[in-house]
């Protein structure tokens, strides 16, 4: 039987956009007939949709690694690239997904629920994209914008309708086997159950039966909302289930009253969620067949004592009871949700990633990060005067001229975007930087080209 995995990581990887073509129309009888490159194809996304078929994240245990389809590249007549291909990946219902930092990006908590975990590629203009008046002829296109990378961590919060919360051998795995075809490991020493169990328990007549599903929690101990043990492990599977029943062990575990267990219960819940002392809860207290007559007889000792039951999971007193009190307590919880629940399915896209960050390197120069700057400075031929005056103009509009000049920049000092070094020089308040190529060459007001010779003398 496969493990049950409830912590993983995925490396989404989405598709490169494929570059734009350099290409003229070559036909009979037509002179000069213009530039006709096409674009290439947006990379695929990657997302992550929550999957009723999905029951753990076991899957990315050894295999944590997805891509997407990359875009093609165009070419010419106007011909686009094809779009590459969207990856979804199928994680169970109630997967969180979290990034660097363990930031909240989604909560998949519904069938269907989905997030964008790593956008495609953008494809690149090709050369019939830079016709204008003053460029008859470009010859440049735009590389394919490499697609997002990033590592997230993924973490499963069971979504159960019941939980059987409760010390170490207080009797849950076996009062789940009583009520479901649920089958957990079953022993009389503590932290048998190790991993959180399903159940289905079905109640009433077919045709016109509640069926609802009960989660064995693996036993708190003392301190574990601090993290004590797996306490944070076992207890987020809690969180989302509507009732909460309260499992006690009559037989005093380690010489622990019933009252005395249930204030350690209530108190890990309060710690770790308050919010968990206000669902529907149930007390019950396990294994009555090793009471005698008279303690039968007594009262329990407990708070909601007059919502208590006794039950055996041995010898059936009290189930039919106690999963009749559950089904009517899940269909009240459930009627409550309604409203809350009702709704389009959720889809969470990040937003637009349009910002430009600036900063200073140890050695004088400039760093220019952001996917926007990237995508500015992508064109395939940098030596070409006319893709350098669109990089000028598509730097200036971004607000990176301006963002250099608050962060301290001076005549000479360098600026690197992506793997491209440039040099800043002021004239007539406007940004000139150009690519670090092996050239020479200076326009009025324009850009300028550093040499192979003046690089290797900025290096020594």
């Amino acid at each position: 039987m496969p493990a049950f995995v409830d912590e993983a990581q995925i490396h989404a990887k989405a598709g490169d956009g494929g570059a734009g073509a350099v290409s003229f129309r070559r036909e009979a009888h037509v002179a000069r007939g213009g530039p006709d490159g096409g674009d290439g194809g947006r990379g695929g996304d990657v997302w992550l949709e929550a999957s009723v078929n999905e029951a753990s994240l076991l899957g990315f245990r050894d295999h944590p690694h997805r891509r997407a389809g990359d875009g093609g590249h165009g070419r010419g007549n106007k011909r686009r690239g094809a779009a590459g291909a969207d990856l979804v990946v199928p994680v169970p219902v109630g997967t969180v997904v979290r990034g660097p930092g363990g930031v909240l990006l989604a909560d998949l908590d519904r069938p269907g629920d989905r997030v964008l975990v790593a956008g495609g590629g953008r494809g690149g203009g090709g050369n019939a994209r830079f016709l204008a008046n003053r460029r008859r002829a470009p010859a440049f296109a735009e590389q394919g914008e490499k697609g997002e990378e990033r590592w997230l961590d993924l973490e499963l919060k069971l979504a159960a309708d019941v939980a059987l919360v409760g010390l170490p051998n207080a009797g849950k795995s076996t009062l789940i086997a009583r009520i479901s075809a649920a089958k957990p490991k079953i022993a009389d020493y503590p932290f048998t159950t190790l991993e959180p169990h399903l159940g289905v328990v079905r109640v009433g007549r077919p045709g016109d039966e509640t069926e609802f599903v009960v989660a064995d929690v693996p036993g708190l101990v003392e301190g574990a909302a601090e993290g004590r043990g797996l306490g944070h492990r076992f207890l987020r599977h809690v969180e989302r289930a509507r009732v909460l029943v309260v499992l006690l062990d009559v037989a005093a575990l380690e010489g622990r009253s019933t009252a005395e267990q249930q204030r350690v219960l209530l108190d890990e819940l309060a710690r770790y969620r308050p919010e968990l002392l206000e669902r529907p809860r149930l007390v019950v207290e396990s294994k009555a067949d090793l009471l005698g007559p008279a303690e039968h007889a007594e009262k329990p000792d407990i708070d909601d004592g007059a919502h208590a039951l006794r039950v055996s999971a041995v010898t059936g007193q009290g189930v039919d009871e106690l999963v009749g009190r559950l089904a009517v307590m899940v269909a009240e919880a459930r009627e409550a949700e309604v409203a809350a629940a009702e709704g389009p399915i959720v889809v969470h896209r990040p937003l637009g990633d349009t910002a430009i960050d600036v900063s200073r390197l140890d050695d004088g120069s400039f760093l220019v990060e952001g996917r926007a700057a990237l995508r500015a400075v992508a064109l395939s031929d940098l030596t070409d005067d006319d893709a350098l005056a669109v990089v000028q103009q598509r730097l200036r509009r971004l607000g990176v001229e301006r963002a250099l000049r608050r962060a301290g920049i001076r005549d000479g000092d360098t600026v690197h975007v992506g793997e491209l070094g440039f040099t800043y020089e002021s004239e007539g308040g406007a940004l000139n930087a150009a690519a670090d190529v092996e050239a020479s060459s200076r326009q009025p007001g324009g850009p300028r080209r550093t040499t192979a010779a003046e690089r290797k003398g900025t290096a020594s």
